[in-house]
């Protein structure tokens, strides 16, 4: 089942700065065209990958449309399905202005997502065998948080919070400024009852108070494999655990393999390398 999609005004905001940044005061090049001219184009994969984007690049044409004349997209290919190089993900028909405008500012988006959802589901397939869930961070690029997050559902991983408001993550500064875990563990409860309370933890000792302050989640950072291991048999269930901190794919099956419930990967959003995609007039 496909993920839910950002709702259209969260698109459409996404899809107006990325024009407007390009747009400037108008498409220079463009006005070369005659304004009533009509090209057909196709956008094709480069590499192979996982798509993931469709919804932001209908929206840049739909913005374009009032303006360069309108175009029509066929898509060939849903978000979360793997390509191969060469191919046709969608084509488009109408306006030669508006195709060759919305080019780069279409082509950056779908690459961008393309990239975390591709990541997203190597890391996926990597641990299928064990029940832990991989999770995205809040390293995401600026303007496209809800964006790469519903790329990483896509791809297969899970979202963490979606920023400082939803949930309350303690780290090391958040324990020292309030004296310690316990603390701050009482003062999240008192403040919002309802929301989860994820601790940060660098010891064994430090997990053990965590425990004891009943939070929801505990992250380990960077503990080692052994520490990892250990921590899971010395919790046992009481509490979910989190491993995190310079997970690649090297160590990634072996700290699921541990046990804990969840690994949280920065590099699902913030290491990406654009998916190779390109479009071509007919």
């Amino acid at each position: 089942m496909q993920p839910p999609l950002p709702d259209h005004d969260t698109i459409a905001r996404v899809v107006a700065n990325a024009l407007a940044e390009d747009l400037g005061g108008g498409d220079m090049t463009a006005q070369l065209i005659p304004a009533g001219r009509s090209a057909n184009a196709r956008i094709l994969s480069r590499e192979a990958g996982v798509v993931c984007g469709r919804a932001w690049v209908d929206e840049v044409f739909s913005q374009l449309a009032p303006h360069s004349g309108d175009v029509e997209l066929s898509w060939h290919v849903a978000d979360g399905d793997e390509v191969s190089d060469g191919t046709t993900l969608v084509t488009l028909s109408g306006a030669a202005r508006s195709i060759l405008t919305g080019e780069r500012c279409a082509l950056n988006i779908l690459q961008t997502l393309s990239s975390t959802a591709t990541t997203s589901r190597r890391y996926a397939q990597l641990v299928e065998h064990t029940p832990v869930k991989v999770l995205d961070t809040r390293k995401t690029l600026p303007g496209l948080r809800l964006a790469q997050k519903y790329a990483v559902r896509v791809g297969g991983c899970h979202n963490h919070r979606v920023g400082l408001f939803d949930a309350f993550l303690i780290k090391e500064n958040h324990i020292a400024a309030c004296g310690s875990i316990a603390a701050a563990i009482r003062r999240a409860r008192t403040l919002n009852a309802d929301l989860p309370v994820e601790v940060e933890v660098q010891s064994l000792a430090e997990l053990n108070e965590a425990i004891e302050a009943q939070a929801d989640t505990v992250m380990l950072d960077n503990f080692d494999l052994e520490q990892t291991a250990h921590a899971v048999r010395h919790t046992a269930g009481r509490v979910k655990l989190e491993a995190s901190g310079s997970i690649d794919d090297s160590r990634l099956v072996r700290i699921a393999e541990t046990g804990v419930d969840y690994i949280s990967i920065g590099a699902l959003t913030k290491h990406c390398r654009a998916l190779d995609l390109s479009l071509l007039l007919d």
